[in-house]
């Protein structure tokens, strides 16, 4: 029994290693050549760092990232708005990291290698298309580089982890064109800096229109009394405004953004001295998809940003792949890898994250920071006056409940494998 995973990224590697566990052979086939530790920072949260703990890579990610120790949003004057204690600091079983995505995939790459056999992580190969035989599915591959015809691969099913654009969920939805935008740019970079608030701080200020994150993501940085601060600065446009397409590895100009965060200088963080420290800088348009009405077509399914792919608010994009991928194990070690398993999974996840999705596009938690903004344009003396505490923690609460990670919940409820 194989499982066939198109996609070597965090879903795709962490389901690759989750079948392991349970003992069913998988193959993971990547399109890139030669992985590398591309793109800058993510937060990994409670429930997927259990998961990522249950599948014995604590240790990997302690040593790599940084412990998240509070979640503080301020509006554009730098006054903090409201604040939270996060992963084992707000009594969690699990931490939250902080941590660059590519070091991230790179452990978990490593982890597969390691475990599955390198023969069974297959690099270069990008799925064309797949066929259905009488007992599972035969995919086609080519090398992209050189568009050479690669041989086919038989299994059981198919898993689609391949990405935003990804070539399964193109497949069985011809129609469905590109990503949406939302008139949002974020541009991102790292800097090493000087630690601010806690060293752990994860800090969101602005609104709506124009924000600005920032998290530190390096355990080596810290451990020398220093910082590697991730960021993340993001202007709201028109939906008609133009822009260039989705690409996490395309320079970002720092003339397009800098001028309007200048004069952000707050006496706990110098946003524009951040922004010019960078060692380099990318841009990305904010992209999602529509929710679908299907995921498991017959013995092929889709998983993590194929099935989901969502606005990188709430810090949930990559958990929820994760969270993925444990749910696909569970029902594999269930039914087999069989369309019941697929539909089994589909049925728990599908709905999940479809409500993350449109949570996400409503602004999701930082929807408290543009009520501040309406309200509060001018900065305020007391935030009891902008907000309820209703306002002030319920959002917070209901997300985390939405998207699974409530701690009491989190905490007592038995492990998905």
């Amino acid at each position: 029994m194989t499982v066939l995973i198109a996609g070597g990224g965090i879903a795709g590697l962490t389901a690759a290693l989750s079948l392991h566990q349970i003992g069913i052979e998988c193959r993971v086939f990547e399109t890139v050549s030669s992985p590398r530790p591309l793109g800058v920072g993510i937060n990994v949260l409670p429930h997927a760092v259990r998961e990522l703990t249950e599948l014995g890579l604590l240790d990997e990610l302690v040593e790599t990232g940084i412990p998240t120790a509070e979640l503080a949003y301020y509006n554009k004057h730098g006054q903090r708005i409201w604040s939270e204690a996060r992963g084992q600091d707000a009594g969690y079983r699990w931490p939250q990291f902080s941590i660059h995505r590519g070091e991230l995939q790179l452990i978990l790459l490593a982890a597969a290698r390691e475990r599955l056999g390198a023969h069974n992580i297959l690099t270069g190969y990008h799925l064309n298309g797949w066929d259905e035989t009488a007992t599972g599915v035969r995919a086609r591959f080519t090398d992209k580089r050189t568009g050479r015809r690669l041989p086919d691969e038989d299994g059981e099913v198919l898993i689609g982890a391949d990405g935003i654009h990804s070539v399964v969920r193109s497949t069985l939805y011809p129609k469905e064109g590109a990503p949406i935008w939302n008139g949002a740019i974020l541009w991102r970079g790292t800097t090493r800096a000087a630690p601010y608030l806690t060293g752990r701080s994860m800090i969101m200020a602005g609104h709506e229109f124009q924000k600005f994150v920032a998290y530190p993501i390096s355990r080596f940085a810290a451990d020398r009394g220093d910082a590697v601060i991730n960021w993340i600065a993001e202007r709201k446009f028109r939906p008609d405004h133009s822009w260039r397409r989705e690409d996490w590895n395309r320079p970002g100009e720092l003339a397009d953004f800098l001028p309007q965060f200048a004069d952000w200088r707050f006496d706990w963080l110098d946003v524009p001295s951040i922004i010019e420290a960078a060692d380099q800088c990318f841009e990305y348009p904010m992209v999602d998809r529509d929710p679908l009405p299907h995921w498991t077509f017959g013995r092929v399914t889709l998983l993590g940003d194929a099935a989901h792919a969502m606005y990188p608010i709430g810090s949930n994009g990559a958990s929820q792949g994760i969270l993925d991928a444990r749910v696909l194990a569970r029902e594999i070690r269930r039914a087999g890898p069989t369309p019941k398993a697929l539909e089994a999974y589909e049925a728990e996840r599908r709905p999940a994250t479809s409500k993350i999705v449109l949570a996400n596009r409503a602004n999701g938690p930082e929807q408290v920071m543009q009520l501040v903004e309406q309200r509060a344009p001018n900065g305020f003396a007391r935030i009891e006056d902008v907000l309820t505490p209703a306002e002030l923690e319920g959002t917070a609460a209901n997300y985390k409940r939405l998207a699974g990670f409530d701690k009491d919940a989190l905490n007592a409820r038995e492990p998905i494998v």
